[in-house]
């Protein structure tokens, strides 16, 4: 995808004026937040699950290097192939590499923000080789020359209108006349399309949830099925998956499980989990040729051991966005990036670099929702503010914003003209605040008063007001 998450003010600014985007977005607060939290409470363990979760992958953090090498021996023994890609560049080789072997003209692939993260697409597209997107998201804006502006649904941002705009565009043998009005016939339309591609595939693409270091196996969820059919049709299978999707054992897993769904659609379990190890075997009736997996690195690594480790066990629910006010406000593709929300205002930086992304961290209030619901309690606020200090290092901030900053670790460090400073600043802003207490423009102040009005203090500081309040307590 086109990277331009150094142009997030921008696209923020286009997309708070979009009345379509607006309209799909109020989508995101009504369709997960409600759903979540009755599936959690439902659940008398969720957060217990939660703190076991932490601990499955921190444990397996710790340990990556030892349970890569026991996933790779338990894939060779089942009869696949373990691929390792440092870079996004190696994942794209290889994966070309194989279609090229086996001479595929068509792949199908199943949902993975993995395979849009290297830009698969594209590379297969300028090499020859369709792809062809199954999950009817990904359909959807693989039609329109879109990314996902959401990693659970990629199509969030649009509406029924538009989809049924795109189906009579591209589908040049519909009726005119044949009614796509409701959700469930553009979703039929779509499935009569995509079946007759899945049996022109000679290779199918999908990621991967869960790769699990006892069994070598790759687990995917879907609610729709397209990716069951796109790796068990094709003569090939391969597993594109970051080296964090590891967990040791089945039982951990399973675990895990228990808090994916809830987390991301407010199910107990996904309409179909899937587990694949190695190719078909002689008594299987249907299946693959060759599984082959590709584990990707792509800066995964210069993440471990630092404060960015515990980014590193995200589950992709995408429930932090779920619950953001600034991804409600702007949506997915504002960002910039594959990684969209909270956890791409972390990730993105870890991956791509803060010179690049210096923006993404500063997008957020702080509220602290991305934490509370986070299945796999990242703090998620605390690493935006370590990259914001990372950004402040660099002077990748505002010159105005450093020396402000600097003027007042002045005052700071000298409390007695701080609370003068405070006392005077608070009755100024006061009395200009007027009646209403309101302020419609201050210097310095602008990016606040250009959308708003600055709220204007009562008169007092907070340590005045709680002096004179403690002074009249009982025995004070």
């Amino acid at each position: 995808m086109q990277f331009t998450s150094p142009q997030f003010k921008e696209n923020a600014a286009r997309a708070l004026i979009d009345p379509q985007l607006q309209k799909a977005l109020r989508n995101v607060e009504t369709g997960f937040i409600a759903k979540r939290a009755a599936a959690a409470a439902a659940l008398p363990e969720f957060d217990a699950l939660r703190d076991n979760a932490r601990d499955i992958k921190n444990h397996t953090l710790a340990h990556l290097d030892l349970y890569l090498e026991a996933y790779e021996r338990k894939v060779t023994a089942a009869g696949g192939h373990v691929h390792w890609a440092e870079s996004a560049e190696d994942a794209r080789r290889i994966v070309m590499d194989i279609c090229r072997r086996v001479k595929a003209k068509t792949v199908t692939k199943g949902k993975s923000m993995i395979t849009e993260e290297i830009n698969l697409n594209e590379f297969l597209e300028a090499n020859g080789v369709e792809p062809v997107e199954t999950d009817l998201g990904e359909y959807i804006i693989q039609l329109r020359g879109e990314h996902p502006s959401h990693i659970i649904a990629p199509a969030v941002h649009l509406n029924k209108e538009q989809v049924e705009e795109d189906f009579r565009r591209v589908h040049t043998h519909l009726d005119v006349n044949r009614d796509l009005t409701a959700p469930e016939t553009l979703l039929s339309e779509a499935r009569e399309v995509l079946r007759k591609r899945y049996f022109q595939a000679d290779v199918g693409i999908t990621g991967a949830n869960f790769l699990i270091a006892e069994t070598g196996s790759s687990v995917i969820v879907t609610n729709e099925g397209n990716g069951d059919l796109t790796q068990t049709l094709g003569k090939v299978h391969v597993v594109v998956a970051s080296i964090e999707k590891i967990v040791p054992t089945l039982e951990d897993c399973s675990q895990i499980l228990r808090l994916l769904a809830r987390s991301a659609t407010g199910q107990d379990m996904s309409v179909y989990t899937t587990f694949s190890t190695g190719p078909k075997r002689v008594e299987d009736p249907d299946g693959p040729d060759e599984y082959h997996v590709i584990l990707l690195d792509n800066g995964r690594t210069s993440m471990l051991g630092t404060e960015f480790q515990e980014m590193l066990r995200c589950i992709r629910c995408g429930a932090c966005m779920n619950h953001c006010p600034v991804y409600h406000a702007v949506g997915g593709h504002a960002y910039g990036s594959v990684y969209p929300g909270p956890m791409g205002a972390v990730l993105t930086p870890s991956l791509f670099g803060v010179e690049q992304s210096a923006h993404l961290p500063n997008a957020s209030t702080f509220c602290g929702r991305c934490e509370s619901v986070c299945p796999m309690r990242i703090p998620l606020p605390k690493m935006m503010r370590h990259w914001r200090e990372r950004e402040f290092e660099r002077h990748l901030t505002p010159a105005s914003a450093r020396y402000g900053l600097s003027v007042w670790a002045f005052f700071a460090k000298r409390p007695k003209l701080y609370r003068m400073a405070a006392t005077l600043a608070a009755s100024t802003l006061s009395l200009i605040g007027g009646a209403n207490k309101r302020i419609a423009a201050l210097p310095l102040a602008g990016g606040w008063t250009k959308y708003r009005d600055l709220p204007a203090p009562e008169g007092q500081t907070f340590t005045k007001a709680w002096a004179a309040r403690q002074a009249k307590r009982p025995g004070a």
